[in-house]
C-alpha cells in the first residue's frame, strides 16, 4: 500500500491549479468608424434619390454608386414633365436595370426589397414621378402604379390633389412631398392616411410644428450627405429632435465613393444609439413602405376614383 504521505499537499496541488495563464483581457472597445462600418455592413442604406447618368455607356455599368446602399429609389423626374417623357425615363430605368442583373433587381415591394438583399443585389425602386406629369388624371396615376411606380412627387394641393391623395392611399403609392411648400405639407398631411416620404429633404427649410406632423404622420426625412458629414448630422439632428429618431432616412451621396461610414461614426460620436442607426439606414423607410403597402391591401374593397 502506497504511503498516505507520498501524496503532495493540498497546497501543493491548489498552487499547480494556479499556475494556469490567467485569462486574455477583453479586446478593446470599437472606435466610432469601425462601429459605424459594422453596422453599415449589416443594414444596407435605402437610398430616396438615385439619376439616371445623363450618357450610359455600357462600360461604366453599373453607374457608380455608394457600396452601403441597398435600396434606391431612381427618380423620374424630367425637364418637361409631360406623360411621354416620364415613359421614358421609366423605360430608360428599366432597361438599366435589366441591363445589370447581377448588381440590381427591380422591386415593387418591400418582399422583394429583401429578397434582393438577400441575393446580394440593389433594389430598384421606380420614382417618384413629377406631379405634373399625372396631367390631372387619375386614369394616369393608376397607370403609372401599375407600370411599376411606387411614389409621386406632390408639390401643390388643390381639389385634384386631395383625391389624388387618398387614390395613392388606395393603390399604395407614396407620396413624397419633397420641395412642397409648407401649406402643401400641411394639408397634405391631414389628408394622407399613409406615412409621407421627403426623397430629398431640407429640415432646415421645415418649421418645427411641421417637423411634429411629419412625426405624427410616420413620414421619413431622406437628408442628403455632402462632403462634410457634420452638415448632414446637423440636419439629421434636427428632424430627430423636432419628429423623431423614427422620421430620419438618407436621400443619397454626392460622393458616392466616399460611402456613409463618416457620416454614421459622426452620429455615434453624437451619442446616437444603434437602433435609431438602423432606422436611419433602412428601417425608418421599410415600414413607412410597409405601413403603406398594408394600407392598400385593406383598401382594395373601396370605389375607384374618377
Amino acid at each position: 500500500m502506497a504511503d498516505l504521505d507520498d501524496h503532495p499537499p493540498f497546497s501543493a496541488a491548489s498552487g499547480a491549479v494556479g499556475a494556469l495563464e490567467p485569462p486574455e483581457p477583453p479586446p478593446p472597445p470599437l472606435d466610432e468608424t469601425a462601429r459605424a462600418r459594422a453596422i453599415l455592413a449589416a443594414q444596407p442604406v435605402i437610398e430616396g434619390h438615385a439619376e439616371l447618368p445623363v450618357l450610359l455607356d455600357p462600360e461604366d455599368l453599373p453607374p457608380a454608386r455608394a457600396e452601403e446602399a441597398g435600396a434606391q429609389f431612381w427618380s423620374l423626374r424630367v425637364d418637361s414633365d409631360d406623360v411621354i417623357s416620364t415613359l421614358r425615363r421609366l423605360d430608360a430605368v428599366r432597361t438599366l436595370v435589366a441591363a445589370c442583373p447581377e448588381d440590381l433587381r427591380l422591386a415593387h415591394t418591400t418582399s422583394e426589397m429583401a429578397h434582393a438583399r438577400n441575393c446580394g443585389r440593389v433594389a430598384a425602386l421606380l420614382g417618384p414621378v413629377s406631379w405634373t406629369s399625372l396631367g390631372g388624371s387619375a386614369a394616369t396615376l393608376r397607370a403609372y402604379h401599375a407600370l411599376g411606380v411606387r411614389a409621386v412627387n406632390l408639390t401643390r394641393f388643390d381639389r385634384f390633389a386631395r383625391e389624388a391623395v387618398r387614390e395613392m392611399n388606395r393603390i399604395g403609392l407614396a407620396v413624397d412631398l419633397t420641395g412642397a411648400d409648407q401649406d402643401t405639407v400641411r394639408e397634405v398631411l391631414a389628408v394622407t392616411r399613409a406615412p409621407a416620404l421627403l426623397t430629398r429633404a431640407a429640415p432646415d427649410a421645415l418649421p418645427d410644428d411641421v417637423l411634429r406632423l411629419l412625426g405624427e404622420n410616420g413620414a421619413v426625412c431622406m437628408v442628403p450627405v455632402g462632403d462634410d458629414p457634420g452638415a448632414a448630422a446637423d440636419l439629421l439632428d434636427r428632424v430627430r429632435d423636432g419628429a423623431g429618431p423614427a422620421c430620419t432616412g438618407l436621400s443619397h451621396l454626392t460622393a458616392p465613393a466616399a460611402g456613409y461610414v463618416p457620416l454614421f461614426a459622426e452620429l455615434l460620436r453624437r451619442g446616437w444609439p444603434a437602433r435609431d442607426l438602423v432606422g436611419l439606414a433602412h428601417g425608418n423607410t421599410t415600414r413607412a413602405l410597409r405601413e403603406t403597402e398594408f394600407l392598400s391591401r385593406t383598401n382594395r374593397i373601396r370605389p375607384v376614383a374618377a
